[in-house]
């Protein structure tokens, strides 16, 4: 059961191009958004879609895999999990962000 902690796994489209960095230690990180959707009938019995959007982080090796081929509107299915960080802003509140750290990728659809 080890393995089924924290963990997530996610099929939907980038939502911006990634935004790829190299750090001062050589690492290289790739950050994007994801959107999932889900679809449902509402009491009238029309389709509802409602959309998700995930901050994906993709680091070293899968971070030069997103970089080398995914663009905004690509397809993909990722594996991962979710983390939460913190920090200052200028103004000094405490701020949060939920990320889904990618340690699997798999392109989905076609690259256009």
């Amino acid at each position: 059961m080890n393995s089924l902690k924290n963990r997530v796994q996610l099929i939907g489209h980038l939502g911006m191009n990634p935004e790829v960095r190299t750090l001062d230690s050589g690492k290289k990180m790739a950050k994007f958004s994801l959107a999932t959707n889900d679809y449902y009938k509402n009491a009238k019995g029309e389709k509802v879609e409602e959309t998700e959007w995930h901050n994906i982080v993709a680091w070293n090796k899968t971070a030069e895999l997103v970089e080398r081929f995914l663009q905004k509107g690509r397809e993909v299915a990722i594996e991962g999990k979710l983390t939460t960080r913190s920090w200052d802003d200028e103004k000094g509140n405490k701020r949060y962000i939920t990320e889904v750290v990618c340690n699997e990728i798999l392109f989905l659809g076609n690259k256009d």
